[in-house]
């Protein structure tokens, strides 16, 4: 018998536990950074070097992060469920964590890309992304990042993922966010949806609501699933 097709959107609060600070809990900040000044493409064009060295900031803070009891936990499922993971979060933590279908919406902290031609995307070797490193076209290469503005590549296949989803869990993400608010309306009626989030969330009372962190809410939610089985 085929497994079940179980769906995981995360977002930010996934790896809030890994020590991945997000911009919306410091007020539009991250560290001191104004995200419109390091995350838009007109940041690239306006400042090239404050942008590239804040990602290189990122990238090392990535490589001193592991994945929390959160990701060990969705990857565990992957023993039951037939697991595809549609993430807002650039770090490579579910894929450390052992999960093998990630498809991630807003690009990967440890790629680079074409500034020509977008289809160009490399793996990094190390944490420091320098001007002078181009792509086989002979252009800058830049990070493999959605910028607030830009296109999301991938939301057509998110969407086609969670139409097919026997089951729909949300962990790290408002249901008022967008792209997550916009995909769980591609979930047949009948599926049954689950929300990790340690705030108390207005939601849809078909939505059953695990009110704990990423770690401790995946928990109860393997608990939860047993019964689907």
């Amino acid at each position: 018998m085929s497994k079940k097709k179980l769906v995981v959107l995360t977002g930010a609060g996934m790896s809030q536990e890994s020590g991945i600070r997000t911009f919306r809990e410091m007020g539009g900040l991250w560290e001191e950074y104004d995200v419109m000044e390091v995350a838009t493409p007109q940041a690239w064009m306006k400042n090239p070097e404050l942008v590239m060295r804040f990602y290189n900031d990122r990238r090392k803070q990535l490589y001193k992060s592991k994945p929390n009891a959160g990701h060990v936990g969705v990857a565990s499922l992957e023993s039951d469920f037939d697991v595809h993971i549609v993430t807002q979060n650039v770090d490579d933590l579910h894929e450390r964590a052992g999960s093998t279908k990630v498809l991630h919406l807003h690009g990967e902290l440890k790629k680079a890309r074409s500034t020509v031609d977008e289809s160009l995307i490399y793996e990094l070797d190390g944490w420091e992304l320098k001007f002078g490193d181009l792509c086989e076209k002979g252009s800058q290469l830049r990070p493999h990042i959605v910028w607030f503005g830009e296109a999301v590549p991938a939301i057509d296949e998110a969407m086609k993922i969670v139409q097919q989803a026997d089951i729909l869990v949300v962990i790290g993400t408002s249901l008022n966010v967008y792209p997550a608010a916009g995909l769980l309306n591609y979930a047949q009626e009948q599926t049954p949806v689950y929300l990790i989030d340690p705030a108390h969330v207005s939601v849809d009372s078909n939505v059953h609501v695990i009110t704990k962190k990423a770690s401790l809410g995946v928990d109860i939610l393997k608990q939860e699933l047993k019964k689907l089985l």
